[in-house]
C-alpha cells in the first residue's frame, strides 16, 4: 500500500467503492486523512462500513469542510453529464481528482525522480504495460505494475528511488490526474472509443494527449492522424519524443519492419526481433513491443536483455492468449477484444482458417468495419445479444451459426475445425463486444472459454 499523507488531517470525500475506490479509501486512511465514502450501491456502502470506513451520503455532508473529492474512474466526470457528486464538489469549489493523482503527489513528496512509466492508448495498453513490467523484472529491477490493468495504484508499494511503477491508464484516470507527470509517457494509438464518456473524438484525444504532454520522455505511435498531430505539437515542448511507426521510415524514431524492430536515424540499427514469439503475434503486438523496447532502453537496459525479456513473455491473459490446442487447431482467448478495432488486430494475426466466436453486448458500429477481413474467416459462431445484428452483417459473406452461448459455440467450432482442410485452423474467441449480457466482465468470459477448452476431447496445453 501507498499511504497518502498529502491529505493528513484533512477531510476527503470519496465516491465509488469498487476495487480501486476501496484501495484508495484505505490508503487515505492510512495516511491520516478523515475519509467519508459513498456509492450509489447500498450493498457497496454496507461493505465499506463493515470494513471500518465512515460512510455518509455525500448529498448531506458539509462540503465547505471537504478538501477534495476522490472519484472512482468509472464515475462520469463530464459526459454524458457530470455525476451528482461532481456537481456538488464544483459548487463548493472542491477539487475532483482520482487515485493516480494521489500517487503523483506522494511520488513528488517521497521520491520525485522515481521511475514512473504510464501507458495509454485505445488498444494495446494492457499488453504493453505487462510486457514492459515483464522485461524489467526479468532484468532484476524492482517493478510495481498496476492501474487500469488490475491492481489499483495505491495498493502497490510506495514510490522509492530505483523502484519502477509501470501503470496502465484509461482516459477516465487521465481526466482525474491534473498533475500527471510520468518519467516516460506512452501513447500507442487512438481510435473512437468511450465517446459516450467524452462527448467527441477530439475531446477524447485531448484527454489522452495529457499523458505525454508533461512526461519527461514521450513515446508516441504515429500511425494514426490523432497521435501524429499530438507528436507534432509535442515537438515544441523541448522534451524528448520517440516516434514509433509500422508504416513508414521515420527521420528519427523506432520503425517496425516485418517482425524486426529498428532504431531509425537515417539508417536502421536492429534493436529486437519478434520472429517466433507466439505471445506477440500480429502488427498490433509489434507496435506494443516497439513501445516496450523504447521504454526499456530509456530506463537503461541493453538490447540483449530486452530481447531475452521479449522471448520469455507469456502473453497477457485474455488478449490473444494461446490457451492450448485441440487436434490441429490452435485455441486463442481474445476476450479482452470488446470492440471491432481490437478484433481487427486478432483477425490480422492469422491469414485464414479462423473459426471465430463473437458477440455479446454490442458497441456502436458493430462489426461492419471488419468486412475487409471476412475472407480470413472459415466460419463464425454468434453468441449473446448482438447475434441478430452480427448475422445481418455476415449474411452472404461469411458462413455462420447462431450458437447463443459460449459452450455451444466452442463445441461447434472445435467440430468444424477438426474437419477443416487448413494446416493450422484457429478457434478464436474475439467478441467485438462488451460481456455484460452474459458475463460480469471480459475476464470471466475469457476464463469460461479456458475452462470449456480444457474439456474438449483431445485438448493439450501446447
Amino acid at each position: 500500500m501507498t499511504p497518502v499523507e498529502t491529505f493528513r488531517g484533512k477531510r476527503v470525500a470519496l465516491f465509488g467503492l469498487g476495487g480501486s475506490g476501496m484501495a484508495t479509501a484505505a490508503a487515505l486512511k492510512a495516511g491520516g486523512a478523515e475519509v467519508i465514502v459513498w456509492d450509489d450501491s447500498e450493498k457497496a456502502v454496507e461493505k465499506a462500513r463493515a470494513a471500518g470506513f465512515e460512510a455518509d451520503d455525500l448529498k448531506l455532508i458539509n462540503w465547505q469542510a471537504i478538501s477534495a473529492l476522490v472519484l472512482a474512474p468509472g464515475v462520469p466526470l463530464t459526459h454524458p453529464v457530470p455525476h451528482w457528486s461532481v456537481e456538488l464538489a464544483k459548487k463548493a469549489k472542491v477539487e475532483v481528482i482520482g487515485d493516480v493523482e494521489l500517487y503523483c503527489r506522494e511520488r513528488k513528496r517521497l521520491a520525485k525522480d522515481a521511475p514512473f512509466i504510464a501507458i495509454t492508448g485505445t488498444n494495446g495498453k494492457s499488453t504493453t504495460t505487462a510486457l514492459i513490467a515483464h522485461i524489467l523484472r526479468q532484468a532484476g529491477r524492482d517493478v510495481q505494475m498496476g492501474g487500469n490493468i488490475g491492481t489499483p495504484i495505491l495498493a502497490l508499494a510506495p514510490p522509492a528511488e530505483g523502484r519502477i511503477h509501470v501503470i496502465e491508464m484509461s482516459s477516465y484516470q487521465i481526466d482525474l490526474t491534473p498533475t500527471l507527470n510520468p518519467s516516460i509517457g506512452i501513447l500507442l494509438n487512438l481510435s473512437p472509443d468511450h465517446i459516450d464518456r467524452h462527448g467527441t473524438m477530439e475531446h477524447y484525444a485531448g484527454v489522452k494527449a495529457r499523458l505525454v504532454k508533461l512526461a519527461d520522455t514521450a513515446i508516441i505511435g504515429v500511425d494514426d492522424h490523432y497521435c501524429e498531430a499530438i507528436a507534432v505539437r509535442g515537438d515544441h515542448s523541448g522534451k524528448p519524443i520517440v516516434r514509433i511507426s509500422l508504416n513508414e521510415m521515420l527521420g528519427a524514431g523506432i520503425h517496425v519492419r516485418g517482425r524486426e524492430i529498428f532504431a531509425w536515424r537515417g539508417h536502421g540499427r536492429k534493436l529486437a526481433d519478434l520472429t517466433g514469439i507466439g505471445s506477440l503475434r500480429g502488427d498490433h503486438n509489434a507496435q506494443n513491443a516497439a513501445a516496450a523496447v523504447a521504454a526499456c532502453l530509456r530506463i537503461g537496459l541493453d538490447e540483449a536483455t530486452i530481447q531475452a525479456g521479449l522471448k520469455s513473455f507469456p502473453g497477457l491473459a485474455h488478449r490473444m492468449e494461446q490457451v492450448g490446442r485441440v487436434g490441429k487447431a490452435l485455441l486463442i482467448n481474445d476476450s479482452k477484444a470488446t470492440n471491432a478495432d481490437s478484433t481487427e488486430k486478432a483477425l490480422l494475426s492469422f491469414e485464414n482458417g479462423i473459426f471465430w466466436i463473437l458477440g455479446g453486448k454490442p458497441k456502436e458500429g458493430g462489426i461492419t468495419p471488419l468486412a475487409p477481413y471476412f475472407g480470413r474467416i472459415a466460419k463464425a459462431y454468434l453468441i449473446g445479444a448482438a447475434s441478430d445484428a452480427f448475422a445481418a452483417t455476415l449474411e452472404g459473406k461469411v458462413p455462420y451459426e447462431r450458437s447463443g452461448t459460449l459452450d455451444i459455440a466452442i463445441a461447434s467450432a472445435a467440430r468444424d475445425a477438426e474437419n477443416a482442410k487448413f494446416a493450422e485452423p484457429v478457434i478464436l474467441l474475439s467478441p467485438s463486444c462488451a460481456s455484460f449480457d452474459q458475463f460480469p466482465n471480459f475476464e470471466v468470459r475469457g476464463q469460461r472459454f479456458r475452462e470449456l477448452a480444457e474439456k474438449l476431447p483431445g485438448y493439450v496445453t501446447h
